[in-house]
């Protein structure tokens, strides 16, 4: 029998994101937040506390960051699986929350150039095909001056624990494009950001930026 979740001939990276995705839609936030409580605790406190503005977040999944925002900011939210953004859509709902939800591809931003005081993108680099590209669409829908917030997995600090990820990467990466191994903060600094603050934890493998465009 052949995986479901494999990649299917002819099938673009993007579009297996797409799929896989949908796919963990339903079960998503269940299966979160184990990881959330004891992996990314106070994360996404973390982001919600540094936002300001208008504020986009990249590949927004089921909405999980908006308990955290600040009522005083413009939220847009853009996600790749429409599956994913019903689920953001209920959760807005419910909290009353106002939020311009699209969708749309984290590496070509359905957004105006320097429209957005503030970017976030949680647990998401570490699954878009082209992260570096990601970055760059980001930087292009900042206002100069404006912020980047960005909270992942990475590599680990401690040569055991990254060699277990490298091995973990043989299987995820294969089944659902996802990476255990990347370093999101070279491609901050390639992309011209200017560093602020970053915090990693958990042995290396969580890691936090803070960033800002230049003016």
């Amino acid at each position: 029998m052949s995986n479901p979740a494999s990649r299917s001939p002819g099938e673009s990276p993007t579009a297996k994101q797409r799929r896989v995705w949908d796919r963990a839609a339903p079960s998503y936030d269940r299966q979160i937040v184990f990881l959330e409580r004891v992996q990314f605790a106070g994360g996404r406190e973390w982001l919600g506390d540094r936002v300001r503005g208008r504020v986009l977040e990249v590949a927004i999944g089921t909405g999980r960051n908006l308990p955290y925002y600040p009522t005083d900011v413009t939220l847009t939210g853009v996600e790749l699986s429409p599956a994913m953004l019903d689920v953001a859509r209920r959760r807005a709902a419910d909290l009353g929350r106002t939020v311009d939800l699209r969708e749309g591809d984290a590496e070509r931003l359905p957004c105006a150039s320097a429209s957005f005081d503030t970017v976030v993108c949680a647990l998401s680099l570490c699954s878009v095909p082209r992260p570096a590209q990601a970055i760059d669409e980001m930087r292009r829908v900042l206002v100069p001056g404006g912020r980047l917030l960005l909270l992942d997995h990475v590599a680990s600090t401690w040569p055991p624990v990254r060699a277990a990820q490298w091995l973990l990467e043989r299987v995820t990466v294969r089944m659902a494009g996802e990476y255990f191994t990347r370093r999101q903060l070279p491609l901050v600094r390639a992309a011209g950001f200017t560093i602020v603050e970053v915090e990693r934890l958990k042995a290396g493998t969580v890691e936090r930026v803070h960033a800002v465009k230049p003016d």
